[in-house]
């Protein structure tokens, strides 16, 4: 049998790619019930130790895992949170929730950059203490498949004038708060949470990557 060719080689390993789902699971370890929501997804109340498992489609790009407190929704799904709300139990598309929130944003293995790509961000505030990790291939990448985390209580430690119930702004989405930036305001954030996008464009410290088809654990409060 003939060695296969190098353009039939690279569309098999793509469609092996293509066709292995990827799994986030959602863990809340926060004392206090947290209403995830994702994008794309859908949304669930999770109490302290609940899960809930989010699998977009191979391909998926500029997708966000996020949190919300203090919520109150009615029979139909219709209601408001302190922090992270959309309007109902599950967003719509694009609705991705009200600041100050935390989130966690990825990207999966895409045809010009055949890796997954991830983050957390707080350039929209902060809510919950977050993390990720891979549930495979730590370590993988040059070490750039890592854990990461954010795991303090940012909001015990908010600036009074970026205080609200249940969360902490960003001047980089809240104008007129203070200034946005590497020497910012915003860089009080990235004291606490130095794996954390702080501001836009923070992308050579706050960016991390692991070979598609690694699943994933997203944690409220680890």
């Amino acid at each position: 049998m003939s060695p296969l060719s190098a353009p039939i080689l690279t569309l098999l390993l793509s469609l092996i790619t293509l066709t292995h789902a990827t799994t986030f699971t959602v863990v809340n370890n926060c004392q206090y019930p947290v209403w995830a929501a994702a994008d794309p997804g859908s949304g669930k109340r999770l109490n302290k130790g609940d899960r809930w498992q989010v699998n977009p489609a191979p391909g998926t790009k500029m997708a966000r895992i996020w949190g919300r407190t203090g919520c109150n929704f009615d029979g139909n799904g219709n209601g408001r949170c302190n922090t992270g709300g959309c309007g109902k139990l599950d967003c719509d598309p694009g609705n991705w929730g009200e600041i100050p929130k935390t989130l966690f944003e990825y990207t999966l293995s895409q045809p010009n950059n055949p890796t997954d790509t991830l983050d957390i961000s707080l350039i929209e505030g902060f809510n919950i203490p977050m993390s990720f990790r891979p549930n495979s291939n730590s370590g993988a990448l040059g070490g750039k498949c890592r854990t990461v985390s954010c795991s303090a209580n940012i909001n015990a430690q908010c600036p009074q004038r970026w205080k609200t119930t249940d969360g902490c702004k960003n001047p980089c989405t809240s104008p007129g708060t203070g200034t946005c930036g590497a020497n910012g305001d915003s860089k009080f954030y990235k004291g606490i949470c130095p794996d954390a996008y702080s501001f836009p464009k923070d992308d050579q410290t706050s960016t991390f990557s692991c070979p598609p088809g690694t699943d994933y654990t997203v944690t409220f409060c680890p």
